[in-house]
């Protein structure tokens, strides 16, 4: 098992024996849960973070993604509500659900739109 196999096995343990010790505790209907995580803070960021360096377990507690890939493998709706590809599958449509900031502001087309924009500079920045 390589490096990130093991970090990712230990970092499991570590959030069930975390959850396991918290559940007694907590009120009913709430749930506490914190993990240490020894990264430097540029991997926290989904617009530059390689998949095999940061689990996404550990983004979509931080950030929240259109949709999300689910074990199965159909795609789960996330901020998105709904979406539709066009006919010659150019182009999708995604209807946001209602969500808002951890600064109570609510998130907008125009804000996903700025994320997504974000991302394909930093690829195409790297790329060079």
């Amino acid at each position: 098992m390589g490096r990130f196999g093991r970090a990712g096995v230990a970092l499991l343990l570590a959030l069930s024996l975390g959850v396991v010790a918290r559940g007694a505790a907590a009120a009913e209907g709430q749930m506490t849960l914190a993990v240490h995580i020894t990264l430097t803070p540029r991997w926290l960021d989904p617009g530059e973070t390689e998949s095999a360096i940061t689990p996404f377990m550990v983004l979509y507690a931080i950030h929240d993604a259109l949709v999300k890939p689910m074990p199965a493998g159909p795609l789960s709706p996330s901020l998105a509500e709904s979406w539709s590809r066009s006919s010659d599958g150019l182009a999708y449509e995604f209807v946001l659900r209602p969500a808002k900031f951890h600064n109570g502001d609510p998130v907008t087309a125009e804000d996903v739109k700025f994320s997504f924009e974000r991302a394909a500079f930093l690829t195409a920045w790297r790329e060079k």
